[in-house]
């Protein structure tokens, strides 16, 4: 019997890969476009690049949360109970619909940005804005009830060795540390490179596109409202 990853003793080069593969993990779970994207964008272009990093801090700090709640077993009330996953995802479909027409006022009353620094109650704004969104959203606790589970169970997971053709050449040239501390702390790495990324970007193409501050903040509320429509069918169809 093979002692578990967690126990065995690893330099930092054999930790790379393990790393290396939360960073790619971390990333492909914050880029898709969804409501955080839309908040993140919409705060950035409108309020500067702090703003969207605290949005997406707010969305960080709930995976943070999720991840815990995984860890002690309390995520799993949410999907042993219907009624309760519905309740969330009414919530999180009229707080995506009430930030949406916010979104839309901003929108209209905004052509462009300043240059000035947001103030500390944008930055605020923003964060609260994702967190909540983010603890009303039964798929991220779902999520870390599923995928994250596998992330937490100690084991390994040798990537290159399922490349059709050429697996069994490439085996254990690149495998992956599930269970490990270093693949949370890669995966939250990503993220963390991602929702300071993100933001640079949009204020890089600001600064070039001059309306797009309105744009970003039009698109950001039709992502929210259409996603927040999409809950409350949910909720109440079931």
């Amino acid at each position: 019997m093979h002692p578990s990853p967690l126990f065995q003793s690893t330099g930092p080069l054999d930790l790379l890969p393990t790393v290396l593969g939360g960073v790619v993990f971390g990333l492909a779970l914050a880029a898709p476009p969804g409501p955080m994207n839309a908040v993140i964008a919409e705060e950035s272009a409108l309020r500067g690049w702090r703003a969207g990093l605290f949005a997406g801090l707010g969305a960080m700090v709930a995976d943070l949360c999720f991840l815990a709640l995984s860890l002690f077993g309390v995520a799993a009330v949410v999907t042993e109970t219907p009624g309760l996953q519905r309740l969330m995802v009414g919530a999180g479909g009229l707080l995506m619909c009430w930030f949406a027409y916010g979104a839309v006022e901003d929108a209209t009353a905004l052509s462009s940005v300043d240059g000035d620094a947001p103030t500390d109650a944008d930055e605020s704004r923003g964060f609260r804005k994702a967190l909540v969104l983010a603890l009303t959203n039964p798929y991220q606790v779902v999520f870390w009830l599923t995928v994250g589970v596998g992330l937490l169970r100690p084991g390994t997971v040798d990537v290159l060795s399922q490349v059709p053709g050429v697996g069994s050449e490439l085996a254990g040239l690149f495998v992956v540390r599930t269970g490990h501390p270093a693949l949370l702390a890669g995966l939250f790495g990503g993220i963390a490179v991602w929702i300071m990324a993100f933001p640079a970007a949009i204020v890089a193409a600001r600064r070039r596109v001059e309306r797009l501050a309105p744009t970003v903040a039009w698109a950001s509320a039709a992502i929210l409202a259409v996603s927040g429509l999409l809950f409350l069918r949910q909720a109440v169809v079931g």
